[in-house]
């Protein structure tokens, strides 16, 4: 009688997982086009300054959100690691690198893993100057958040 309880629970379980999963998957996609706005008028230059990110059609990077810069800007080159800090509780919190020439006003970023809701997080941006706002930024890419395969 135990094993067949057992059973019975390990059918529901998998029934109740199945039905869910395709409703979370369709709600997040796992991978697209990323599109994100922010502004840096706060951004210091130095180690621990930050932007804001004001925009972004991908849900887990939501406005509000700050990209911190862990090394300072030398010369007119930031080349630095970055941590996406979405606001809010938890520990979630992707993790890249950027190279921005700002003389030419063209750079990149790219995202490889984080915590929380940015496990298996990846992104390769293009960043670019938004005319619109002072300091803004453009970010334009493309993002996944599957495992590695292996």
């Amino acid at each position: 009688m135990r094993s067949v309880l057992r059973l019975f629970v390990v059918v529901a379980t998998i029934v109740a997982l199945t039905a869910i999963g395709p409703s979370v998957s369709a709600a997040s996609p796992r991978s697209g086009d990323l599109h994100v706005t922010k502004e840096c008028s706060q951004y210091t230059h130095l180690a621990g300054g930050f932007c804001t990110i004001t925009s972004s059609n991908l849900p887990a990077i939501e406005p509000g959100s700050r990209v911190y810069y862990l090394q300072s800007l030398v010369g007119t080159v930031l080349d630095t690691d970055v941590v996406l800090d979405p606001p809010g509780p938890g520990n979630n919190m992707a993790f890249g690198h950027v190279h921005l020439n700002l003389v030419t006003k063209v750079g990149s970023v790219t995202f490889a893993g984080g915590t929380g809701k940015f496990t298996w997080f990846t992104g390769t941006v293009v960043v670019t100057p938004d005319s619109n706002i002072p300091f803004g930024w453009y970010w334009d890419g493309t993002y996944s958040f599957s495992p590695p395969a292996g």
